[in-house]
This record gives C-alpha cells, structure tokens and sequence, in this order.
C-alpha cells in the first residue's frame, strides 16, 4: 500500500469545496503516513466570463497559514505536508521560479493546463478549430517541452498527458506512437533536470488508463527515469487513493522498484512492496 496520496485539492482550489479537515481525517482512515495539498494556482490564468469563479488563483498567505496549524493540530496522528500545482505555460513558466521558492512548500507539481494564456485551453473545443486531432495534440506536448526549458521551479511534472481527456471527436483514438518524438525529448529533459514525473490515476475514470499513457510509463523507465510520485488528483475526499491498486502493479510491471514522496523539496524514495 502507498503511504500517501501526492496529488489532493481542497476548497482553496477553485474547482473543490472539500474542507482540508475532512482530506486530513479521510487520508487518516486510509492508514496514510502523511497527508498531501497541492491545491491549484494557474498564474495570469485567462478567467472565462461564463465561469468568473475558476480563477485558479491560490490565497497563499491563508493557505500556508491554515495548514501549518493543521499540521500543528494533528501531530501525532499524521503528518501534514504542505504542496502545490503549479499551472505553467511558455508565458508564466518564468515567474514559477519565485513563486515555488517563495513559500515553504513540502511538494510542487508542475502542470500544464493551457499551451498559452490565449486560445490554449484543450478544454474547450475553440483549441482545435483550424487543426487536426494530432496536431493540438503536438502543439500541447511541445508546449511542454518549452516550459521545462523555461522553469525549474517544481519538483514532478503532472498529469503529462491531461489534454487527451478532451478532444471533442468522440471517435478520435489516441496513439502514442504519433507523438512518441516528442515525448522522448520531454522525458529526457526531465531526466537531466532532476525532474519527475507523476502516475495520476484521475485518468482512468476519464480515458480508461492513468495519466500518462503505458507507453510513456515505460518510455520514462527505458530513458532511466525513477523519480516518480502516485496520486489520484482527488478534488473529493472519497476519491482519495483512488485507483491505487492499478498504479501498484502497473509501476512493477513496468519495472519500477521504487515510488517517491517529497519533504522540504527533496525526494524520498520508498520500496514498492
């Protein structure tokens, strides 16, 4: 069993109403050593009218704050480690820097929400007018590509492949063969840099696999990558730990024999059972 959940919102992320006490009690019925927030904040994040509230701007000061005396209130029973996800695109991949190292986080993920602060949003259909299926696809990953070139202010990079959750062809498939080039730039990138990379099993719900595709998985390990965390990107407390079994054995099978967990910023790994 994983000791922890990596990747967990609360309410001070614009897309979760969930208490952090009722994160904190869940990840302490599920027998977790610690507790993991890396609640949202997209830098300049481009707000649509239609929906003012997802702004996905963090309240930093009371965030720190009110985990640090949850930590506090919960000594003993659990240890509380304070994160963030980081949204970065080529525009506010500079600033992520200063913002990551300005705060005593525990974890920082860096994710890719958007290719750019305007019409870069795969989320909407608007993303791929005037391109094929592959080709927003490509644009999205090269958009990554460029933000770890930019930015060395996060520790994993999330979710790698997030956008496939919405292509709005029903009948698209995606393949990861059409965009294994640029996927092996990506991880080699990391790789150099120290980074790592995440299982988010938020995707088997949505895609049927966990974020990012098997054979990126076995591409990252082939490339001799071995920084990598588990979580469920859980906005709900019930989705806490969510597809945790499957990532368990999908990290053997590929032939992983460690996981990571963070503290201060460093990486501390844990033998799979």
């Amino acid at each position: 069993m994983f000791v922890t959940d990596m990747h967990v919102h609360s309410a001070f992320s614009s897309d979760s109403v969930e208490k952090p006490e009722a994160i904190i009690e869940k990840a302490i019925e599920k027998g977790y050593s610690y507790v993991y927030f890396t609640d949202h904040h997209d830098e300049d994040f481009p707000v649509n009218p239609a929906d003012s509230t997802m702004d996905f701007q963090l309240d930093f000061e009371n965030y720190i704050h009110t985990l640090s005396s949850l930590r506090d209130a919960y000594e003993g029973q659990i240890e509380v480690r304070i994160g963030i996800e980081q949204g970065i695109c080529p525009e506010t991949a500079p600033k992520i820097n200063d913002l990551s190292g300005r705060y005593p986080f525990d974890f920082v993920i860096g994710s890719s929400h958007l290719t750019s602060l305007t019409n870069g949003d795969p989320y909407y259909p608007s993303y791929y007018e005037g391109k094929s299926n592959i080709e927003a696809y490509r644009e999205y990953f090269a958009s990554e590509v460029e933000n770890v070139k930019l930015t060395d202010g996060f520790d994993i990079y999330g979710h790698l492949d997030y956008a496939v959750r919405y292509c709005p062809d029903p009948h698209f498939v995606y393949q990861f063969d059409d965009y294994r080039d640029i996927f092996e730039t990506l991880l080699r990138l990391l790789i150099e840099k120290g980074k790592g990379i995440e299982i988010n099993t938020s995707g088997i719900s949505k895609i049927g696999y966990p974020h990012p595709h098997i054979e990126a998985l076995k591409l990252y390990r082939q490339l001799g990558g071995e920084i990598i965390t588990v979580g469920s990107d859980a906005h709900q407390k019930e989705n806490i730990g969510y597809g945790f079994p499957q990532a368990e054995e999908l990290l053997k099978e590929i032939g992983f024999h460690y996981y990571t967990v963070y503290k201060e910023r460093k990486p501390e790994f844990i033998r799979l059972s």
